[in-house]
């Protein structure tokens, strides 16, 4: 796990789930306070090979994870609670609460609905989201955090690929704890 306040990197392809289209996906995590996060997340590759969600009007739906979209899983060290928020390329988005691994359910705090900005181009696509997380319990100065980013992409023939910053061994599963890979302490 590393640990800073800022992070850049690349996702990576699960080995089970091959991408013909996607050459890489890029992300980084910015922290301009305690209560707000920007998360990058920039897909390289065709384009036109790929499914993305047309604009919509932003708002909280469920399901997001079943097309191409963007993830963000929060944690607290020395916790088994975390956040997961998807974000797609339409507008949309989704938040969700668990007390323990798969064990939780929807946000539906629209106070946390995030600024999501999409930029496409034939062989790049870029989705930046800022979230206020200050509606959050234990976000307070000072604090670590254990955070996953992850993306699933669906290509124009339905195969979905999944890409991480870490899988755990076996079957693409982001909620799994291995998949947290960075520690990040807020900055006080």
């Amino acid at each position: 796990m590393s640990s800073a306040t800022d992070f850049s990197g690349a996702l990576r392809q699960h080995p089970e789930t091959a991408s013909q289209a996607v050459n890489g996906i890029e992300v980084d995590a910015a922290w301009k306070r305690v209560a707000e996060v920007t998360l990058g997340y920039v897909i390289r590759g065709d384009m036109a090979r790929l499914l993305i969600p047309p604009p919509r009007q932003p708002c909280r739906i469920d399901g997001l994870w079943q097309h191409t979209c963007f993830e963000a899983f929060i944690g607290f060290k020395d916790s088994p609670a975390y956040f997961e928020f998807n974000f797609s390329p339409s507008g949309e988005w989704g938040a969700y609460a668990f007390r323990d691994y798969r064990d939780g359910g929807t946000v539906d705090d629209d106070k946390l609905d995030p600024k999501i900005v999409v930029r496409k181009e034939s062989e790049m696509l870029e989705l930046s989201a800022v979230i206020r997380l200050n509606r959050l319990p234990a976000m307070q100065p000072g604090a670590t955090l254990r955070l996953g980013l992850c993306a699933v992409i669906e290509e124009s023939d339905g195969r979905l690929s999944y890409w991480a910053l870490n899988h755990p061994a076996g079957k693409p599963d982001f909620h799994h704890l291995n998949s947290f890979a960075l520690a990040i302490t807020l900055p006080s």
